[in-house]
């Protein structure tokens, strides 16, 4: 089964065709920044991203009429639980409308479903950010006008979940697992029997600080700040994402610059990159309680799980609790033909946006129910 899988990011698109599992072509297509500032907004830019992708297949000598799927990365949609979903027209008006937010992953899947409607064959998203299995008790903050909301790395958690299960002869539902998943954001999850049941929102303020977000803060001394009247509201937004964690300690979100650094001696390089390392096993230590104890395993995944200091930190305090494996990277791409492969396999049924409805015997072509 030939798939391509497409992940836009805000200056890149990545592209990836793959035969079943074994990947044949993976590529980063890089946009220049003036290219993309002649496009008004963000849904403007997707005839030219769709043409750039067109002609990398057609050099590479991909040939389109063998594709079985396309599948994009999920963008901002409205809350929805984990899985593989058709896009639909519901999907595409909330995407391209950018009524849940705008960001470049929401052409994921105008571009999947533009590519797979013209061959009339389905076109997916899998497990968006914005994936919501959250228990009732998890959204309680303490404050009524606020309430805890579910925006993490749900492609790879998820995916990495059912790597570590099939190495265990095991299915993913059938375990109770702890992700951390550790890049420019960092989201830990508790996976209940396949739902994530609770999770840090890793982009606006909880769990640890990352690379260039600051997670969670004293809140007293945020309001303090606030209405210092040294900062614009935009300027603080900044320091709690984009220039938060490594960025605001180091001047750098550049993990493997940081450990240069310890290196050479570099003593505060040292102490705020094994905090980082200490609030993560804290947050780890946290979900294990939401699990009552019983975890089957501890997966640490994301590209700072290349840095081998870095994870011996966390395992040396979270070991005691369960088994750690580790899963270095992302792997977007392979995880959303995974998606793809296991509804076009028939393991699992394909849903649909919004309701999460499973669409079952029924045949699957231009992202709708026929």
């Amino acid at each position: 089964m030939r798939i391509l899988a497409i992940n836009p990011g805000s200056t890149s698109t990545k592209i990836g065709v793959y035969d079943s599992e074994k990947r044949i072509l993976e590529e980063t297509l890089r946009h220049d920044a003036e290219e993309l500032e002649q496009y008004p907004s963000l849904f403007d830019q997707y005839p030219f991203r769709k043409q750039v992708i067109l002609d990398t297949l057609d050099q590479e000598g991909i040939n389109l009429t063998r594709l079985c799927a396309v599948v994009g990365r999920g963008g901002l949609l409205q809350p929805i639980s984990g899985g593989a979903y058709l896009v639909n027209d519901k999907m595409l008006q909330d995407l391209t409308s950018g009524k849940f937010g705008e960001h470049a992953s929401n052409l994921g899947g105008v571009l999947a479903y533009e590519i797979a409607e013209k061959l009339h064959i389905p076109s997916f998203i899998v497990d968006p950010v914005v994936v919501d299995e959250l228990e009732p008790i998890a959204r309680i903050s303490g404050v009524p006008e606020i309430e805890r909301r579910s925006i993490f790395h749900a492609l790879n958690q998820k995916a990495t979940a059912r790597r570590f299960a099939a190495q265990k002869r095991k299915r993913y539902h059938e375990l109770n697992l702890v992700v951390a998943h550790m890049g420019g954001g960092i989201t830990i999850g508790a996976h209940c029997q396949g739902k994530v049941i609770d999770v840090n929102n890793g982009l606006h303020g909880e769990g640890p600080f990352s690379p260039e977000r600051a997670g969670t803060l004293p809140v007293g001394d945020l309001v303090a700040l606030s209405y210092s009247g040294k900062f614009f509201a935009s300027e603080i937004m900044k320091m709690i994402v984009g220039r938060g964690g490594l960025v605001g300690y180091l001047g750098t979100n550049d993990a493997q610059q940081v450990e240069e650094r310890i290196a050479a001696g570099d003593r505060e390089a040292q102490l705020v990159y094994s905090a980082m390392a200490y609030q993560v096993a804290k947050e780890i230590g946290a979900y294990a309680v939401v699990l009552k104890g019983k975890v089957d395993g501890i997966i640490l995944t994301g590209g700072l799980a290349y840095g081998k200091s870095f994870v011996r930190e966390i395992v040396d305090r979270v070991s005691w609790i369960a088994e750690v494996c580790v899963f270095p990277g992302e792997n977007e791409l392979q995880a959303l033909v995974e998606g793809a492969l296991r509804v076009m396999r028939r393991e699992e049924s394909a849903k649909r946006y919004p309701d999460g409805m499973l669409v079952e015997g029924v045949e699957i072509t231009h992202g709708r129910e026929l």
